[in-house]
């Protein structure tokens, strides 16, 4: 979702009972993939019934995102979305990414602060 946020950044979600509209910026889980996608609505569409479809697209993508969506979906609707984005904190989760990309800088942490635990006296 680059340029609005970055990899690490962290993202403060709500969904709220407040209508979707084009422009809003939506985290949604798609069949399929494990990972949840941030991404900008671009298109809403309303039906009778009530239910509401969306079409979403990163910002640094060409075209929209059918091709992320499960097979012959060519919308997601609310039960996709996990949550609106309404504020986020720079890099913060880039701390547990180091963590999972690089496991030994997790041994090491751990065992650095096994040390001060054993080494402190009160």
């Amino acid at each position: 979702m680059e340029p609005a946020f970055h990899r690490g950044d962290i993202l403060f979600l709500h969904m709220g009972y407040a209508p979707f509209r084009a422009g809003d910026i939506v985290v949604f889980k798609v069949a399929d993939r494990e990972i949840p996608i941030v991404h900008r609505v671009i298109k809403v569409h309303e039906k009778e019934t009530g239910e509401v479809d969306l079409l979403t697209k990163g910002d640094n993508n060409a075209v929209d995102d059918r091709g992320l969506y499960a097979a012959s979906q060519s919308w997601i609707n609310k039960e996709h979305v996990i949550g609106r984005s309404k504020g986020y904190l720079p890099y913060i989760g880039m701390v547990t990414i180091i963590m999972n990309d690089y496991p030994i800088v997790k041994y090491v942490l751990v065992g650095v602060m096994g040390l001060f635990v054993l080494t402190t006296r009160e």
